[in-house]
């Protein structure tokens, strides 16, 4: 095996992740907990009769200014965070040539992340945050970050339907 075997498959790379703990009674699933017991740890969220993994917004920033600002970027992904009371753990951007960034911030609530279309006014989002955070808060700071007021936005609950919408009535 070779330099580039190790590489394709990830082995000696610094990427900073972390493995499970399978000392903690808490990481391992257990099915008998109750799904519905507030002191659960799971950060689902209960909201008008649902169960569900976290709220993913698909954010369309148009006619947006600095889209190719690597830096202005990164400081809109940890002004979200802050205003949306997640938990930043990493952020990775990349500048392309001639133009355009892509990136992410990995919070404890799951993720931010972007690919911007700067000579067209246009950036991509993704707002994915489970437990208590409040995702909507990132489309005001999108809008002032960037400079635009046209921003389209979709939610989709992630994981929805996987607990019986009966018993979590």
């Amino acid at each position: 095996m070779d330099r580039a075997d190790l590489f394709q498959l990830g082995t000696g790379l610094a990427t900073g992740a972390h493995a499970e703990d399978t000392r903690s009674p808490q990481a391992a699933y257990d099915p008998a907990r109750d799904i519905f017991d507030d002191a659960r740890d799971d950060h689902f969220i209960r909201r008008d009769g649902a169960v569900f993994a976290g709220t993913h917004l698909i954010i369309e920033v148009e006619n947006g200014h600095g889209l190719d600002d690597e830096a202005r970027i990164q400081q809109a992904f940890r002004d979200c965070v802050t205003e949306c009371g997640a938990t930043l753990l990493h952020i990775h951007t990349h500048k392309f040539s001639p133009q355009g960034v892509s990136g992410v911030a990995v919070l404890a609530e799951s993720h931010i992340s972007v690919h911007t279309w700067p000579e067209i006014g246009y950036g991509a989002f993704d707002v994915f945050m489970c437990g208590d955070a409040e995702p909507w808060r990132a489309v005001g700071v999108l809008k002032r970050a960037f400079g635009t007021e046209t921003v389209r936005v979709q939610e989709l609950r992630r994981g929805e339907g996987l607990v019986p919408t009966v018993a979590a009535a």
